[in-house]
């Protein structure tokens, strides 16, 4: 005899992107992430194998990210695509889903867009490697990249950073830069209702000047050969290197890492395709040169910056369990606001 179990009504939350800007905020995004962090280093994550694929090489890529965080009882995956040749289709070069799971009953708690939510939450993490590892009197950033992330990196450093005075942004096509530069007042206030006084923002004529200027850099961008040379960092700068979240990326002189104190977020995620991979390939640094996890950084559990010569390098090539936080929080918001719509399943 066949029984047949009645699927009772079951609806899910789908949030676009406009919806996720309405849930997150910058402050928030950066106090997650450093609760992600922290879970890490307490064991309460788990982060499964990454999936990369390249359409083309340098511009057109996807990734499967997925983890658990067991103190939040949610799991899920995010899948993200880069299409830089999307712009002059005039469509956006970034996007992706990310998709929310109960974890005590398996169901899906909801799906949001994922370029709002990588975008903030890896800025938040640029910022946060700056936060712990920088020196205390930084007056001046470099973002070297001016596309999807810069921004972000911009809001979320300013917010973490109150000594800043200078944000200097580099990249490859001047006339972009310099209009990008320009909008970046307007951008902090429509976009992260931010007010910014007694900043300056400059666009880079040199490179090499500008990283030689810096107190920190953060890399942003999709190069597969270093751009950032050793000789030209100061003694005391911080890194962080965002950039580099796929095989055969790499963005700073591998010997600059050898010099350095350097950090993680996923030590074997980053060891597989960080910015640290092509080094210790190369051999110019070994798994032993790696200090530690952000996450046991923040916790006290282990030494960072020790004087104001050290230079600092924070290794950050993302993790699922942050996407799916910040998932699951901007659900959480858009319940409390009826923001969104319900699909049956």
């Amino acid at each position: 005899m066949l029984f047949l179990i009645k699927k009772e009504a079951y609806q899910v939350r789908f949030l676009s992107d406009n919806d996720v800007r309405q849930g997150l905020n910058v402050p928030q995004v950066i106090h997650l992430v450093e609760t992600v962090y922290k879970a890490r280093s307490k064991h309460n994550t788990e982060t499964w194998p990454t999936i990369f694929y390249d359409f083309v090489p340098g511009k057109a890529d996807m990734d499967i990210k997925s983890g658990y965080l067991k103190g939040e009882k949610v799991f899920g995956h995010k899948t993200i695509t880069w299409f830089a040749e999307n712009e002059a289709k005039q469509l956006p070069t970034l996007t992706g889903l990310i998709n929310v799971f109960d974890a005590e009953t398996g169901r899906p708690l909801g799906i949001t867009e994922a370029s709002f939510i990588t975008g903030i939450r890896t800025g938040a993490s640029g910022a946060i490697g700056a936060k712990y590892l920088a020196r205390q009197d930084s007056e001046t950033l470099l973002v070297v990249g001016s596309g999807n992330q810069a921004i972000f990196q911009i809001a979320c450093a300013l917010s973490v950073l109150p000594n800043l005075n200078t944000v200097c942004v580099a990249a490859r096509d001047q006339e972009k830069l310099s209009s990008f530069v320009d909008a970046i007042p307007h951008r902090l206030q429509s976009e992260f209702g931010m007010n910014i006084e007694n900043v300056t923002f400059a666009a880079a004529e040199s490179l090499e000047h500008a990283v030689k200027s810096s107190d920190i850099i953060i890399t942003v961008t999709s190069s597969r050969t270093p751009i950032i040379k050793k000789e030209w960092v100061r003694e005391g700068t911080h890194i962080s290197c965002i950039g580099a979240d796929m095989i055969g990326k790499q963005e700073i002189d591998s010997s600059l890492m050898s010099l350095a104190c350097l950090f993680v977020d996923d030590k074997e995620h980053c060891m597989q395709v960080g910015e640290v991979e092509i080094p210790l390939k190369e051999g110019k640094i070994t798994e032993s040169h790696i200090s530690g996890e952000i996450g046991d950084l923040i916790l006290g559990k282990i030494e960072g910056r020790t004087s104001n010569e050290q230079i600092t390098i924070f290794d950050a090539t993302g993790m699922a369990i942050l996407d799916i936080y910040a998932a699951k929080m901007a659900l959480q918001t858009a319940e409390d606001r009826n923001l969104g719509i319900k699909i049956d399943i």
